[in-house]
């Protein structure tokens, strides 16, 4: 490899994208971020996205990328042509199909796969929608596909919500028997290379051709790449769900426990429905902001509330008709803000310790990420509940895919030195 090979890192987001190149030493040195036109939905806005960031970076970088990899939503589903061409708008990671709940149950009844909250049921909708002679690929696949004009590839952590078992490195013995069994993706790890960047990709992007497509990850898991966890430090990541991973020997298994292959290790956690989303449905971010300066966090408000958005939890609680519990809401806008703020770190503090009983050890330090991180008021509330200390990563994913790039990059160096030795 050589000092003035650089790597990028695409993280497709709820709201836009954001690109990071950085340098073998992992330092980034150009980062740019654009708001999709019309929506997570819509497949042409990641493309036109890309399109418009990889081609105003400075052609003095651009000329030196060696290879790139990607992250996107978690669950985020599209039905396309084999040529990559959508059929529909996408089904985003946050929408149920409440209406396949019997269809799951009668394909997977040995219930390997989420419910109605799953990749599975989205699947199940775009099929029924759009057909069997179509595939089915994840944001991030879809996107990896583009550059090197072949979607035959899915990454494994971006198909877990699907059915996916990176412990067995298979899809459920049921899958079998699926009717549209072809239109799953061909599961490679996270860092392998999946192809070269497609001529006619390198001419609309100004691009080397040999830069290299490398397979990517989840956001939430290049989250925890860029945050730089030491051993001893678990991670939470705030955003419209709370999530909690932390990385173990051995995978974990649980009801509601997912097992992440991050480089041949392994990242293992579990995802609440609570989270800023809940706020979002009673306050502005703006609002929250000026509210939280009235809490005490060292104080308890007394109320005790479950905050669900809907019916149903999946972590540290794995219950489909659990009921959310919001009210009584009291008069005052603060003492509410307060007790939703206090049980959802009371969530996070239970997640804590369903990851204990199932084998992880507790971590002496929480590093969070995420737009809830920025609360001062909120962190304390979880320093307390949870007992142990917080601190914040800023570190944006598209570094921590970026990083993938280069680890993947740095693996080949190393063995093409052993062969030539």
């Amino acid at each position: 490899m050589k000092s003035t090979d650089l790597f990028l890192g695409i993280d497709l987001g709820t709201s836009g994208v954001r690109i990071v190149v950085i340098d073998a030493n992992k330092t980034i040195i150009h980062s740019d971020n654009i708001s999709y036109p019309s929506g997570l939905a819509v497949c042409s806005d990641w493309e036109s996205c890309c399109i418009k960031l990889i081609t105003e970076i400075p052609s003095s970088i651009r000329n030196n990328l060696k290879a790139c990899s990607i992250d996107g939503t978690s669950g985020t589903l599209v039905s396309c042509q084999k040529n990559g061409d959508p059929i529909s708008e996408a089904l985003p990671y946050y929408m149920e199909c409440i209406e396949q709940k019997a269809k799951i149950l009668q394909l997977v009844p040995d219930n390997q796969v989420d419910m109605v909250g799953s990749s599975f049921a989205r699947a199940l909708q775009l099929i029924s929608q759009n057909g069997m002679n179509s595939i089915l690929r994840h944001q991030a696949d879809w996107m990896s596909g583009w550059f090197i004009d072949d979607w035959r590839y899915g990454e494994e952590s971006n198909n877990l919500k699907l059915g996916w078992n990176p412990i067995k490195s298979c899809w459920p013995k049921a899958f079998a028997n699926l009717a549209w069994r072809e239109s799953l993706p061909k599961v490679v790890k996270t860092g392998q290379v999946i192809g070269k960047l497609s001529s006619a990709k390198a001419r609309i992007l100004g691009l080397p051709q040999s830069m290299l497509i490398i397979a990517g990850t989840t956001d939430s898991n290049a989250a925890v790449i860029t945050a730089n966890p030491t051993p001893e430090e678990g991670i939470t990541v705030l955003g419209s769900t709370i999530v909690l991973k932390r990385f173990v020997e051995t995978p974990l298994k649980g009801a509601g426990i997912t097992n992440h292959r991050i480089c041949d290790h392994w990242l293992a956690g579990g995802s609440s429905n609570a989270g800023g989303a809940v706020l979002k449905k009673f306050f502005s971010e703006q609002q929250i902001k000026e509210l939280s300066k009235q809490i005490n966090p060292e104080v308890d408000s007394n109320i005790k509330l479950r905050p669900l958005p809907f019916a149903g939890e999946r972590f540290p609680i794995n219950d489909p008709t659990l009921q959310p519990i919001l009210g009584p809401r009291p008069v005052s806008d603060s003492l509410y803000l307060h007790a939703l703020l206090e049980s959802l770190a009371e969530i996070e503090a239970q997640g804590w310790r369903r990851l204990v009983d199932l084998g992880a050890e507790m971590p002496k330090r929480i590093v969070t990420i995420g737009g809830g991180a920025s609360n001062p008021q909120w962190k304390r509330l979880r320093e307390r509940k949870i007992g142990v200390q917080i601190r914040r990563s800023t570190n944006p994913p598209a570094q921590g895919v970026a990083m993938i790039a280069l680890t993947a990059i740095l693996n080949r160096s190393i063995l093409n030195d052993a062969k030539n030795s």
